[in-house]
């Protein structure tokens, strides 16, 4: 009788400590650096300890941005519209979506006439 190798998903098998992907520690680094810098500043005013409090919040805030996805479901409608993608993506298409003075390019828009967008009142794609 022959062997063999099961198929099994090998995603997780570039993480660090068991929990941390290569993005999600760089993610929570970027957050407790950011809290640091907050910490220092709370230090100095002698509130060391809500400083500390703050690294480790930003610090998991970070974690949860680079691992977890928007949850897939139609209770709101930004989860319909993004539903099942990294969280870290759809800022990043944000922040991208406001540099760009909220002009939105749609690709699978078919070709609409000037004048028909005219008449109707509708805003102009180009």
């Amino acid at each position: 009788m022959n062997t063999y190798n099961v198929p099994r998903n090998v995603k997780g098998e570039g993480r660090i400590l068991f929990i941390f992907s290569t993005k999600a520690l760089i993610y929570t680094a970027i957050g407790a650096g950011i809290g640091f810098v907050i910490y220092l500043i709370l230090n100095i005013l002698g509130l060391g300890v809500i400083g500390f409090v703050i690294i480790g919040v930003l610090g998991l805030i970070g974690f949860c941005i680079g691992t977890f996805k928007v949850p897939d479901t139609n209770a709101f409608k930004i989860t319909r519209a993004v539903g099942g993608e990294n969280i870290d993506n759809v800022i990043k298409r944000y922040f991208l979506f406001k540099k760009n003075k909220n002009k939105l390019f749609v690709s699978s828009m078919p070709e609409i006439k000037k004048e028909e967008i005219k008449k109707e009142g509708g805003k102009k794609y180009e």
